[in-house]
């Protein structure tokens, strides 16, 4: 249709300016917020530039719904001061029919900050912050020693003193056997594991178990049954944020299984699919607002876009960290801004000009 054509015409010209300026705002925030550290720690020129281009994807993440706002409210807001809506409505269009094509730009804009962060930020920003703890010299706090954890609905208690992942071998190995009812069964030691592809052989295993109200000793056989998957352990020591969608899934998967807290792990989860949506939102919202601002276009979009992004992002930060400590649901914890805003926006449009 040819309106829509005009109206992608005047949009993404302006979008793409935006998009540039806030990712260049963000960078430079970045970048001021840890000049003093950079500069107490001597980090090389070189060094500095790397960790600026490696957040670059994570600016236009953060920079993208910020963008689609201002661009959409100023490009309607524009074609009204210029009385090109109002030639529009006088045709019959309603103004719901006319915005299709930024509410299309929301949705592919949406799927495709899900693929840009878990493709292309979480490398890029994985890369940024080792060389910021190299630079920096920070030690990581995540280990590979001393790991606890539930198997099996916590009938079977893994005790590590070090899990080496290169090798899949576990040092200092205790296994608790318990019953249904919770009462123990038995305990293995061993002084080390090694994972033989489908089972952990366990080197020169004692099992301690009752026998006639007494506690007996002997050499464990050959058993199979221990077959736990080497990455069990290796995800109680990574940080979330640094694994893609998939494995972040199968890391709650671990530690509901291992009867650890998840509720946090679980919020951050749906937070990876639920803050794509953000681009859709903004889009929804800023054409409801894009047929308000008749003078000062400019000042007011970009004044708008700013308050919307800030109300959205604290309303979900708090949703989340209710979602973290167990207050409300997860799901509720990601999915809620998404759902009221969303809501909002169609009671707006619902109001906005025709």
């Amino acid at each position: 249709m040819i309106l829509d054509r005009y109206l992608l015409r005047q949009f993404f010209p302006i979008f793409f300016v935006a998009l540039f300026m806030f990712v260049f705002l963000l960078i430079l925030i970045d970048l001021f917020a840890n000049i003093i550290r950079y500069l107490n720690n001597e980090v090389p020129i070189l060094t500095i530039l790397q960790m600026s281009f490696y957040f670059i994807p994570k600016s236009i993440s953060y920079a993208l719904p910020m963008s689609l706002l201002f661009a959409s409210a100023y490009t309607l807001g524009d074609l009204y001061a210029k009385n090109e809506l109002t030639t529009v409505f006088t045709t019959g269009i309603p103004f719901w029919r006319f915005s299709v094509p930024l509410l299309l730009v929301g949705v592919f804009a949406s799927i495709f900050a899900f693929y840009l962060d878990d493709k292309i930020v979480i490398p890029t920003m994985k890369k940024k912050n080792e060389l910021s703890r190299i630079a920096l010299r920070q030690h990581i706090t995540e280990s590979n020693s001393d790991i606890v954890i539930k198997a099996r609905d916590g009938k079977l208690i893994y005790s590590i003193d070090y899990f080496d992942n290169e090798s899949k071998v576990i040092n200092g190995v205790s296994i608790i056997e318990l019953g249904d009812n919770g009462q123990f069964v038995s305990q293995i030691r061993s002084p080390y594991a090694e994972w033989n592809e489908t089972y952990w052989d366990l080197k020169n295993a004692v099992i301690y178990y009752y026998e006639n109200d007494f506690v007996r000793i002997k050499p464990l056989v050959d058993d199979t049954s221990y077959n736990e998957n080497p990455e069990i352990f290796r995800r109680n020591a990574v940080i979330f944020q640094e694994l893609p969608a998939k494995e972040a899934g199968l890391l709650v998967k671990d530690l509901r299984d291992a009867g650890l807290p998840y509720s946090r792990a679980l919020a951050n989860y749906y937070h990876r699919f639920s803050f794509s949506t953000a681009s859709l939102i903004v889009i929804i919202l800023s054409v409801t607002m894009g047929c308000r601002f008749k003078k000062n276009i400019l000042l007011m979009s970009l004044f708008t876009s700013l308050s919307v992004a800030v109300v959205y992002y604290i309303t979900e930060m708090l949703c989340m960290t209710m979602a973290g400590f167990n207050y409300i649901h997860p799901f509720i914890g990601a999915w809620f801004p998404v759902f009221l805003f969303i809501i909002l926006g169609l009671i707006l449009l619902k109001g906005a000009k025709t």
